[in-house]
Parts: C-alpha cells; structure tokens; sequence
C-alpha cells in the first residue's frame, strides 16, 4: 500500500460530517427564530459555534489523524489565551466595581 492510498478517508465520513453541520447550523438558527434572549441565547450560540469548530478542525483539517503532541501544539495556546483572557475579564470587572463603590460615596 503505498503513502496515498493509506491518507484516503471515505467519502461517506465527509457526507455525514457535512450533514452534522448543517443540522448544527439549523439549531444555531432557530435559537433566533425562537426569540432565545439574554444569556441562554448566547450561550447556545457559543456552544453551537465551538460544535460546528472542532468538526471543521477535527475532520476536514484532518486534525483527528495527526499526533498528539501536534493536536497539544496546536491547541493549548489558543486555550491558554482564552484562560487568560477569562482571567483578565474577572480582574477587570473587579476592578470595575471597586472604582465605582469607592468613587460612589463622594468626596
């Protein structure tokens, strides 16, 4: 078996992975068509988003077949980045708060 026939992947894997997405899509729609408001409505959003993603990354970008300590190269910064910014949100609302109980009350 030589080197391109061993990287070949049905086509039946693609079709599906297609289908999920479109499906995916759909939900993400009707979160609007069903007038979600607030917080729910975000977070469904997100949710169906980082979904339709990580089958984007895993399947079409073919991250699913290579190395763990490539998926780990690829992946941990982004979510570090996303840990701090977490972090820097918390500490800044904080922040926030605190200024304005302070500058509340007035000389």
């Amino acid at each position: 078996m030589d080197h391109a026939s061993a990287q070949q992947h049905p086509i039946s894997l693609y079709l599906k992975v297609w289908a999920l997405l479109f499906v995916l899509s759909t939900f993400s729609y009707l979160v609007d068509y069903f007038h979600f408001q607030g917080l729910l409505r975000w977070l469904l959003i997100l949710v169906f988003m980082a979904m339709k993603a990580t089958l984007i990354v895993a399947i079409f970008m073919h991250l699913r077949w290579e190395r763990l300590a490539l998926i780990y190269a690829i992946l941990l910064p982004p979510l570090c980045v996303l840990v701090l910014v977490a972090l820097m949100a918390i500490e800044g609302d904080y922040t926030f708060l605190t200024r304005a109980t302070f500058f509340a009350n007035g000389p």
